[in-house]
């Protein structure tokens, strides 16, 4: 039996609430002002408004011009998996798997919550980095990631979801969130969103203190070579800056860190080099449902196209699964 796809949507809130002062390199959230409202709607809520139209024009132009340098690469395949995740899989799988004996398997760094482990074979990385970089330099369109990162690339628009990043987050990723973070939606990830992110001398050096529009967040370093630029984690985005001391957590090309994407963090600049990341916020539309995790409130839905933000409309009451941002 085949289950069809839900209809995901994104909230209003994206349209109004959350902006990004490039200027300050801050979020900021001023729903109460009017007058702040008039004056960014113009540069946040119409393009946004708009982004499905020209996500989807820049789609068919990729398909249009763009030919892949490495075809393959578009299609997950477990050779591409380091041995040392497939054996965190492998156990996960087993019927005797438990939160405690996966902790023992991977590493927990200084930074409550955050582990790291191998995902890729060095060999993938670097085919991988020059399908992006071979698609950088073509003349096909290309989206921003994000509001914050300058320099990289919307996997979605590239045709990487089908046939790699839903199979990595249905059948590689789910096994392990399910274990460790059972309250946060690791169980019930449904959606997501990936892309790739580059670092540069002479582009993005760093990226802004910040949390993450996910439930979870897996985070890989592809390469190529670069020098300093790790990342820095503080605490959940609910305690005060001022209550919270930031553990640094080194990135090493080929290993991912998983994260709670509420999980307040930033990376700190490169000294050399250059760096790519993936990175993929997983959603859990069971618990967005319940409350937005960027406006903190219950979701206005608007119609979207693909996994939207990760929001659905219920047709029955949701299972009684409790996962408090924590």
């Amino acid at each position: 039996m085949i289950l069809e796809r839900p209809r995901f949507y994104t909230c209003n809130c994206f349209t109004t609430d959350n902006i990004f002062l490039d200027e300050y390199r801050l979020h900021v959230r001023f729903v109460s002002e009017q007058q702040f409202k008039l004056e960014y709607r113009a540069t946040e809520s119409e393009p946004r408004q708009r982004l499905d139209v020209t996500s989807a024009e820049r789609v068919a132009a990729i398909k249009d011009v763009y030919q892949p340098l490495h075809p393959h690469v578009y299609h997950l395949q477990e050779s591409y998996l380091a041995p040392e995740f497939k054996q965190i899989l492998e156990y996960c799988q087993s019927g005797r798997a438990t939160e405690e004996g996966l902790l023992g398997l991977l590493e927990e760094q200084a930074a409550p919550r955050v582990y790291r482990f191998p995902v890729f074979k060095k060999s993938f990385c670097e085919e991988l980095v020059e399908e992006l970089e071979h698609f950088e330099q073509s003349a096909a369109p290309k989206g921003r990631p994000n509001t914050m990162n300058h320099y990289g690339i919307l996997l979605n628009e590239l045709d990487f979801d089908e046939g790699f990043i839903t199979p990595l987050r249905e059948q590689y990723l789910m096994p392990l969130t399910s274990l460790l973070y059972p309250d946060c939606g690791g169980c019930c990830l449904d959606s997501h969103k990936a892309f790739v992110v580059k670092y540069d001398m002479n582009e993005d050096l760093d990226l802004s203190y910040h949390y993450d529009n996910a439930e979870i967040t897996l985070n890989v370093s592809l390469g190529k070579e670069f020098t300093e630029g790790n990342l820095y984690f503080g605490d959940m985005r609910q305690v005060p800056v001022s209550e919270t001391e930031c553990s640094e957590v080194e990135h090493r090309v080929t290993e991912g860190l998983l994260h709670r994407g509420q999980h307040m963090h930033g990376a700190l600049p490169i000294s050399s080099g250059q760096r790519w990341n993936l990175i993929i916020w997983m959603r859990a539309s069971q618990e967005r449902n319940k409350l937005c995790p960027m406006c903190n409130r219950t979701p206005s839905l608007v119609e979207a196209e693909g996994f939207a933000d990760g929001f659905t409309k219920q047709s029955e009451p949701p299972q009684n699964i409790s996962c408090a941002l924590t």
